[in-house]
């Protein structure tokens, strides 16, 4: 019997085209599993197209409520942003591929998986580390940086697959290079490979649109929070994922949630992108206003540096490290009073606070209040100033005698 390949396969052209590839350069019988963490509509037709090309078996995964409890919730009470634009959408769903194209490999009794990431991406490095971390007696065939590989435009695969037997509905027209899940999309190629353009947002958006076509009505919302996990949206009570594609919508109709970056790729080079991301960038907003009422000083400090390296550790690919756990860990003890409900409102492109309540809200406004309440004395400050401020007074005391001494 032949030995059996793992394909991560979502269905596009390269992909696709490594089916006969595989067959034709390795002689493994292919099995193709595609893991569906909310691309929605571009999982149309791949049991068909998958099988077309030669391919012995397709595995669709529904893993959405996975993704949203285990992998993006972790991120949204971390509150990891990396480089202070970027809400990880990509990144934080790749260690969930990898370990399920384990999973799979295991129940195949596959020797290798193969992914059709390039040679010049984030994605090559966070598939393997995640297959090493979880499978390192497996092989681990990178197509793009394969000898084999002579492939290098969308022309050249269409006419492979053709030499193949296969035709598919392919086009040659260039277009954007995107990654859809449920919490973003992403877009990059042609006019956002030169910075100095401006993206063609009314060729480009997919989830919704730029915040000048958005209505001039705004939109008030409520979000209701149990120890930092969303359970509610407008009274509502819902799972984590179905908070997630309701606000996708509402953020979308709203222009909310579209960045345009560059970032810096694990692989040393600079890139330009454009994340759409509605609904997330409306849950982390309000998860981060919640949390200004109820963490004390020295904690959100120290989450803040947390969060950073939170978001390079998912960003990198290495979530199944001990680094990862013990971060969570720390994140976690930090969510158990974080609950409450936040109202906000939408309006073209921007998130605006309506109020925020909790039980556990360290905000006492007998303290806050300009008026002297029974908790604070406006003469106790003098004391505290002093002491504060001693080690600048005898510094500039002594700074003062010896310039008087020259």
């Amino acid at each position: 019997m032949k030995e059996k390949v793992i394909l991560a396969y979502s269905g596009g052209l390269d992909t696709t085209a490594i089916i006969p590839w595989l067959k034709e350069n390795y002689d493994y019988e292919v099995i193709c599993v595609c893991i569906d963490c909310g691309q929605e509509s571009e999982l149309d037709g791949l049991e068909e197209r998958a099988k077309y090309c030669g391919a012995a078996k397709l595995y669709i995964l529904d893993v959405n409520d996975e993704f949203s409890d285990e992998y993006i919730m972790p991120v949204v009470k971390a509150g990891a942003v990396y480089e202070n634009k970027y809400l990880l959408g990509t990144s934080m769903a790749r260690p969930l591929i990898a370990k399920k194209l384990v999973e799979i490999a295991r129940k195949e009794g596959a020797t290798a998986i193969c992914h059709g990431a390039t040679g010049k991406g984030n994605d090559q490095v966070r598939f393997e580390l995640g297959i090493k971390a979880l499978a390192p007696d497996l092989k681990i065939i990178a197509a793009w940086r394969s000898p084999y590989w002579t492939m290098d435009s969308r022309e050249a695969e269409i006419e492979y697959c053709k030499q193949h037997g296969i035709e598919l509905p392919f086009s040659t027209d260039s277009s954007y290079s995107r990654d859809r899940n449920l919490w973003h999309i992403s877009h990059e190629g042609l006019e956002l490979e030169d910075p100095a353009n401006a993206p063609n947002y009314d060729h480009l958006l997919v989830l919704g649109v730029s915040p000048e076509k958005a209505p001039d009505e705004a939109e008030t919302l409520t979000l209701t929070f149990e120890k930092g996990t969303p359970v509610a949206l407008n009274g509502e009570k819902l799972k984590v994922s179905d908070i997630i594609r309701k606000l996708n919508v509402l953020g979308g109709k709203h222009g909310i949630g579209i960045v345009d970056i560059v970032e810096n790729r694990v692989v040393g080079m600079k890139s330009r992108g454009v994340y759409e991301t509605p609904g997330g960038t409306i849950l982390m907003e309000a998860h981060t206003q919640l949390e200004e009422l109820i963490l004390d000083r020295a904690t959100l400090s120290c989450k803040k540096e947390i969060a950073n390296r939170f978001a390079n550790v998912v960003y990198e690919g290495t979530w199944f490290t001990p680094l990862r756990e013990a971060l969570q860990a720390f994140i976690e003890s930090t969510q158990q009073y974080v609950t409450g409900e936040v109202k906000l409102k939408l309006y073209k492109g921007n998130i605006i606070k309506q109020g925020t309540t909790a039980p556990y809200s360290m905000y006492n406004e007998s303290i806050a209040s300009f008026t002297t309440g029974d908790l604070y004395d406006h003469k106790d400050a003098e004391g505290f100033i002093n002491l504060f401020g001693l080690s600048l007074k005898v510094r500039a005391m002594k700074m003062a005698e010896v310039e008087g001494n020259n």
